[in-house]
Order: C-alpha cells, then sequence, then structure tokens
C-alpha cells in the first residue's frame, strides 16, 4: 500500500507493534479461551500468529488418558482466534476506530487434522484471505508446529460486525 492510502486509518499511524497491540485487545476473549499470544506478521492479505498450549489446560486431563493432546476444536478455535478474527478486526480498524467489542459468529469450517499438538508445544498460525465482503471473511488457514510442519489446515469463515452496524441475526 501507498502511505498515503494508509494516512486515514489510525491504526496505520501506530507502530506494528502497537497496532497489534491494538488487535490483541479488541479480541471478544479472555482466559481461559483465549488462544492468541502474538501477532507476528498482519496485512491487508493476512496474518501469521502464535500460541503455546499451557499443560495446565483443563482440556488436556481428559483427552486423552495417559496421552494429552490438543483436540481438535481447539486447534479450529486457535486457527480461527488468530487467522480469521485477528485479520477481520485489522481489516475493519481500516474503516471506522472501535472502541467496543466486535460481534463474531463463524459460520463455517473444513478443517484437516494431521499431527497431534502436545500440552507445552507452540504453534504458528497463518492465513490467507479469500475474500471479505458484506461482513463475511473467508480465509485459507494452516497451523505449523515448531519443526515447520503442519499440523492442521483448511478454509475458515465467519460474520463480523461493528458495533455501530445492524446485528448479525435477530
Amino acid at each position: 500500500m501507498v502511505e498515503s492510502e494508509l494516512c486515514d486509518a489510525k491504526i496505520f499511524r501506530m507502530t506494528n507493534k502497537e497496532s497489534y497491540e491494538y488487535i490483541l485487545k479488541l479480541l471478544p476473549y479472555t482466559e481461559p479461551f483465549l488462544f492468541v499470544d502474538d501477532l507476528i506478521e498482519v496485512n491487508d492479505m493476512g496474518v501469521l500468529g502464535s500460541y503455546t498450549y499451557s499443560p495446565k489446560n483443563h482440556f488436556y486431563r481428559g483427552h486423552f488418558k495417559n496421552y494429552p493432546i490438543t483436540p481438535g476444536v481447539i486447534l479450529t478455535e486457535t486457527m480461527a482466534q488468530i487467522g480469521l478474527v485477528c485479520l477481520g478486526i485489522h481489516l475493519l480498524t481500516q474503516k471506522e476506530n472501535i472502541t467496543d467489542q466486535l460481534q463474531i459468529a463463524m459460520t463455517s469450517s473444513e478443517v484437516e487434522y494431521l499431527l497431534p499438538v502436545h500440552p507445552g508445544e507452540k504453534v504458528l498460525v497463518e492465513s490467507e484471505k479469500i475474500y471479505f465482503r458484506f461482513g463475511k471473511l473467508k480465509c485459507k488457514v494452516e497451523m505449523r508446529n515448531s519443526e515447520k510442519k503442519i499440523v492442521c489446515q483448511g478454509v475458515i469463515s465467519g460474520m463480523m460486525k461493528l458495533p455501530s452496524q445492524q446485528p448479525l441475526s435477530k
């Protein structure tokens, strides 16, 4: 993007670190359901971020007995939070200064699980925007482990709305 295109967007007057912190602050999640530790890169086409699964997470106690691995639904949620929601916040903050929480609803996901993710493991999530129109964001998302092997990948989409827009559903 040309610098003149960025002047009107408040977020681009910040450093990358400040803009990433701004995005993280706007996430509508808290512990124990926040699966974003760090944003490494954010641009109009995608996001790269990381998360480390704490061995203390409650879901490891029963998934599985004597061999704890991260449930697929948690892997999908991590991919959605980093790859979809963080990107959506970035794209929406270019249009409007957001001070309230966004309304977010995941509409579909098709994820393939290839390798287990163990307690204490750090993952990298990278997304690539397929489209963003009429409040719907669709992304190709992949998660890699510390060995850079793909642990899961797929396509995730969701609806996002600014507080000033009509509700997602009635």
